[in-house]
């Protein structure tokens, strides 16, 4: 996937901000804010220094992530890898300030010195221990903490029932459970909910038209379309769009170009928003058949990002 010149990436980091004091004052127990994927896409460089006084640590999903952002230096924090890193051993992680989650005895024994975190698996089936070799793993890395990635209440429950009497510190809640107290436990995982409503991506009209027939490549019908340049090489994909204050919709998308509907009085130079202004992640998510979050990671690389606030 590329990003087109044509198409701006508008990131309000006032609003990351805001939402991370909200959830910290909804859960209160430490948050630890996800910032793998470059944060979603808004970027992590800019990500890090707006939320680093309102997260307890971060969320990676390799060590090589933190590296390269140099995460504890910059802020301080701690982080948890989520996964593998190339050439992993004991002493990048703990000169990263980084704990590394486990899921087997190798590697919970390879990593014991970093004080690893066990990742149990209550039904993600991936990156995560089965329940018969908890025990072994726990004694391997000698780990004092423990997690899952839950979708509901079930897996929550799941992980409490596995090792809840061993003592240890445990955490389960990513942002589709930050409503559920029950969810919270010692500490919480936001990812999405940081970057809800943050983000607005828009493009300029091109060209204009009167719709004379079957157009584009599917012989697509409409009253009028217009041409916008972003398709599907920049991760653009059909469904809805706001111009002019009014939903309407990308129609029909090709590799660098896209067809959308238009009304009598859209121009070209009229920006056509393909998130933001009312339009949110789970709008596009739903047209898209896709996540929220892939489609913030597909649209925040569409095109050159800008920042707005601190």
């Amino acid at each position: 996937m590329s990003a087109s010149r044509w198409v701006d990436v508008q990131i309000d980091l006032e609003r990351v901000r805001a939402n991370a004091a909200e959830i910290r004052a909804q859960v209160k127990v430490p948050a630890w804010a996800v910032v793998k994927a470059d944060a979603y896409g808004l970027g992590i460089d800019a990500i890090l220094p707006v939320l680093s006084d309102l997260v307890d640590g971060w969320c990676v999903f390799t060590l090589d992530e933190a590296e390269a952002a140099r995460i504890w230096e910059r802020t301080g924090r701690p982080s948890l890898a989520l996964s593998l890193a190339a050439n992993e051993n004991a002493s990048r992680y703990l000169a990263a300030h980084v704990r590394p989650a486990v899921w087997d005895v190798q590697r919970a024994k390879a990593l014991r010195e970093a004080k690893p975190v066990l990742s149990v698996d209550t039904g993600m089936q991936r990156f995560a221990c089965p329940v018969e070799q908890i025990d072994a793993v726990l004694q391997a890395g000698k780990c004092d903490e423990a997690f899952t990635h839950a979708t509901s209440l079930a897996g929550v429950n799941r992980l409490k029932e596995l090792v809840s009497s061993r003592g240890l510190r445990l955490h389960a809640a990513g942002s589709s459970m930050l409503h559920e107290p029950q969810a919270r436990l010692d500490a919480v995982r936001p990812g999405l909910a940081l970057y809800r409503g943050a983000v607005r991506v828009s493009t300029p009209l091109i060209e204009t038209h009167e719709t004379l027939g079957p157009a584009g490549y599917t012989g697509f019908s409409a009253s009028r379309h217009g041409v916008i340049i972003a398709g599907y090489s920049n991760g653009i994909r059909p469904g809805p769009c706001i111009i002019n204050a009014r939903r309407s919709r990308v129609i029909e998308v090709g590799m660098q170009s896209a067809f959308v509907e238009l009304a009598p009085n859209d121009r070209v130079g009229d920006r056509v928003v393909l998130l933001g202004e009312g339009l949110s992640e789970a709008d596009v998510a739903a047209a898209w058949k896709t996540s929220p979050q892939e489609v913030l990671c597909r649209l925040c690389g569409a095109g050159n990002r800008s920042y707005m606030g601190s």
